[in-house]
């Protein structure tokens, strides 16, 4: 079984290789909360973007393998999905922007 901080840091690593994001970037990641999953094995870790109030919510599972089909949360609708992004990384811009893009109301 791993441990609490080990799941933070795989939902992290995973996010970094999902978007193919550079070591560099890795610093503007934040857990904003995790806890485990009470009569189970696995962690449920919810990831920001320092100051932004976007969202990844990931599930991690007791072998460190985390869930695919994890869940992106924003506040922002398709008139300003571009807010903010502007004095991030390119990596993380493109990232977030494509995310709000595909989840939209």
């Amino acid at each position: 079984m791993i441990s609490l901080k080990d799941a933070e840091k795989m939902a992290i690593d995973f996010l970094m290789a999902e978007w193919e994001l550079s070591e560099i970037e890795r610093d503007w990641f934040c857990v904003i909360k995790s806890r485990p999953i009470p009569d189970s094995w696995w962690y449920i870790v919810e990831i920001a973007i320092k100051d932004l109030p976007d969202k990844w919510v990931i599930q991690v599972y007791e072998d460190g393998e985390c869930d695919p089909c994890y869940t992106f949360t924003s506040p922002f609708y398709k008139s300003n999905i571009t807010t903010e992004l502007k004095e991030l990384p390119q990596g993380i811009a493109v990232a977030i922007n494509e995310e709000r893009a595909g989840h939209l109301y």
